[in-house]
């Protein structure tokens, strides 16, 4: 697949080796522009390129930058896409620590992937946000294996959700359908799921044990 990666930090690059790794043809961009990428470019083969190309003819986009980056990104960041591209957002909010206050969701509820959505103008499907990042380098297992973590997955639109589970599970994880975006509050920072290393059973009953309150390090 022709994938585009926004954001080349710890979890978009590790994203961007293994999905090289794997055959697809993955575009990488970050903010500081193609030529700070050239050393993850020459490692992987990825392409290098500005954020406004990195969604080009893109089936699969991986937005993966501080939420408090998300208004900043280019506007029609998404327009060159496939038809029908798969958004995948891995995006967390963490309003003490690094974002600062959002009020639409401190006061209107809105889940961070929903606001994530807004910004962006198309659908996203949340994924990979409370997973370690060196993980998606040294803990793919075939499937079957009793010791593969598996990835909560929450999205509105079903065949996207379906396009990231089946490339989930081609990096050597399992998933979970964590539900809608509205629902995707059971993956935030501070909730059972989240960093959670376990496999299908654990993931699942950690999602439905999840509070929609906040705890209080991660409110503004």
């Amino acid at each position: 697949m022709k994938i585009g990666i926004i954001g080349a930090g710890n979890i978009g690059g590790n994203l961007t080796r293994r999905l090289t790794a794997l055959g697809h043809d993955v575009s990488v961009a970050n903010s500081r522009g193609p030529q700070s990428l050239a050393a993850l470019a020459e490692e992987t083969g990825a392409t290098a390129v500005p954020a406004t190309e990195a969604a080009r003819g893109a089936q699969v986009v991986v937005v993966t930058v501080p939420l408090k980056n998300v208004p900043d990104l280019p506007a029609g960041l998404l327009d060159g896409a496939a038809e029908g591209a798969a958004v995948i957002d891995t995006g967390n909010y963490y309003p003490q620590q690094r974002d600062g206050r959002i009020d639409a969701i401190e006061d209107d509820g809105l889940t961070e992937s929903r606001w994530t959505e807004r910004h962006l103008g198309h659908p996203v499907v949340k994924a990979f946000n409370g997973t370690y990042a060196q993980d998606l380098l040294e803990r793919p297992r075939p499937e079957g294996d009793p010791e593969r973590i598996a990835v909560p997955v929450a999205a509105d639109d079903e065949a996207a959700k379906r396009v990231v589970r089946a490339l989930i599970d081609e990096l050597g994880f399992d998933t979970v359908d964590a539900g809608g975006i509205d629902e995707s509050w059971r993956q935030q920072p501070g909730t059972p799921v989240y960093g959670l290393r376990a496999g299908v059973e654990a993931v699942t009953r950690a999602l439905a044990e999840a509070s929609p309150e906040r705890p209080a390090d991660h409110k503004a």
